[in-house]
């Protein structure tokens, strides 16, 4: 079990952006980093995916239809894994899960699997039980450090729905967090060997 200190976030301290301006300030930094990683927490059981066929296909119980859309999505991951080498850029996510697997979560699994494969990301996978001291009095929040410069707390509803972000670009809450989210990825196991023994063999989730 992990004991590390969890962070402080200090929200008066960073800059709360909507939806539509988080998303244009994550693609503008992202794109910029050259020679340089990012590493995301995404700690939530649920979201509501948007714009995802595939999601939309999980919603109303098809199953088969949701992976086959997911599958057809390799060639992006491909041309976005060859943007990443020519940049010397590494994107690295730590996905915490929770027993039983929620239909989302083993959904998304299928699509990280793919992703790690095809170098696009770096998925690594930690346990609730590995976080839970971390976890006694708040669960963990959805984080996201872009090349060592600029953090994201990543807001949601009580739905799962999106509601942009507070972002942050002084060093302590920077360095902090992306050195708290590294020790979690050096803990974690690598998702392929997980989603072998742990996901794949799962019947088709009821939504």
């Amino acid at each position: 079990m992990l004991d590390l200190n969890v962070p402080k976030i200090t929200p008066e301290l960073g800059e709360r952006l909507v939806s539509k301006d988080y998303k244009r300030d994550f693609r503008e930094r992202q794109a910029a980093i050259r020679n340089g990683a990012s590493w995301k927490l995404e700690r939530r059981q649920y979201f509501e995916e948007q714009s995802s066929p595939s999601r939309d296909a999980l919603h109303r119980g098809a199953w088969q239809e949701a992976l086959r859309l997911l599958d057809e999505r390799r060639d992006d991951a491909v041309a976005k894994a060859r943007e990443y080498r020519r940049r010397r850029y590494a994107f690295h996510r730590v996905r915490i899960v929770e027993y039983p697997v929620t239909p989302y979560v083993q959904w998304e699994l299928h699509s990280l699997v793919q992703d790690d494969e095809l170098n696009s990301s770096r998925v690594r996978i930690v346990t609730a039980d590995q976080v839970a001291n971390a976890e006694k009095k708040r669960q963990l929040p959805e984080m996201v450090v872009l090349g060592s410069r600029t953090l994201y707390n990543v807001i949601y509803s009580d739905a799962g729905v999106p509601m942009g972000s507070i972002r942050f670009t002084d060093k302590e809450h920077v360095n902090s967090w992306e050195q708290y989210i590294r020790s979690l990825y050096d803990i974690g196991e690598d998702i392929a060997t997980y989603f072998a023994r742990e996901i794949a063999p799962l019947p088709a989730p009821v939504p």
